[in-house]
């Protein structure tokens, strides 16, 4: 069955928790639904927030951006830009939400959002940064394991489960490692935030975690084709 076109997703935001702020938030909501109808789109969620707009680390916002890396919506569509964020966290959000094919539409201006020239090639620069920063993270892990095997690791041995001797696992919340990678964060970046919940990983154990995780749901996979 085809995916309904114009799936949206309207968010409201307020900045602090005063009560006061309620009515606007409520207010943000249903002038959203109201465009939403008048465009005959289909509403997917309506979610609201409080907190700063300087902040990227929103738990309703991050909801958001897992369910565009899902595809489960087309359009974002808010208040005004600066619902979505504000300062840094604006160029952060606009860069992960077009990478997502996500398009944004503010009610303020009844259309979707333009960016400036300027707004435009700080994304350009940014994918192209990240682009990079991805092939070399993969060159330097390919290198690192190809030496270690030609001076006779052989990673299978590792571990006593598989016979080999070895050590036994560490301890590691897997879900979690699956989680911050599915948002995005690096394998070093990941190991610093377990290491903050006092796990003790290095970069090469988290990443050798997630790629068995991959390989299993790989195995499964092709057996139940």
């Amino acid at each position: 069955m085809e995916k309904p076109k114009n799936r949206v997703i309207i968010y409201s935001r307020v900045s602090t928790e005063k009560e006061e702020q309620q009515t606007s938030l409520d207010r943000q909501e249903q002038e959203l639904k109201s465009m939403v109808e008048e465009k005959h789109w289909t509403l997917v969620h309506s979610i609201k927030e409080k907190a700063s707009g300087y902040e990227i680390d929103r738990e309703e916002m991050l909801t958001i951006l897992d369910l565009a890396k899902e595809k489960a919506f087309d359009i974002l569509l808010i208040q005004d830009e600066t619902r979505l964020a504000r300062g840094h966290a604006r160029m952060a959000l606009l860069y992960q939400l077009k990478k997502f094919g996500i398009h944004i539409f503010t009610l303020q201006d009844h259309e979707q959002l333009q960016l400036s020239e300027a707004d435009e090639m700080v994304l350009s620069i940014v994918s192209i940064v990240e682009e990079y920063q991805r092939k070399l993270h993969n060159l330097k892990i390919r290198r690192g394991m190809k030496r270690a095997m030609a001076d006779g690791y052989h990673p299978e041995q590792n571990f006593s489960s598989l016979g080999g001797g070895g050590r036994d696992r560490l301890d590691v919340p897997l879900q979690e490692i699956i989680r911050l990678r599915e948002r995005g964060l690096a394998f070093y970046d990941i190991s610093a935030t377990l290491k903050g919940l006092g796990y003790n990983l290095s970069k090469a154990t988290v990443h050798r975690r997630y790629q068995e995780y991959v390989k299993q749901k790989e195995l499964e996979s092709n057996a139940r084709n």
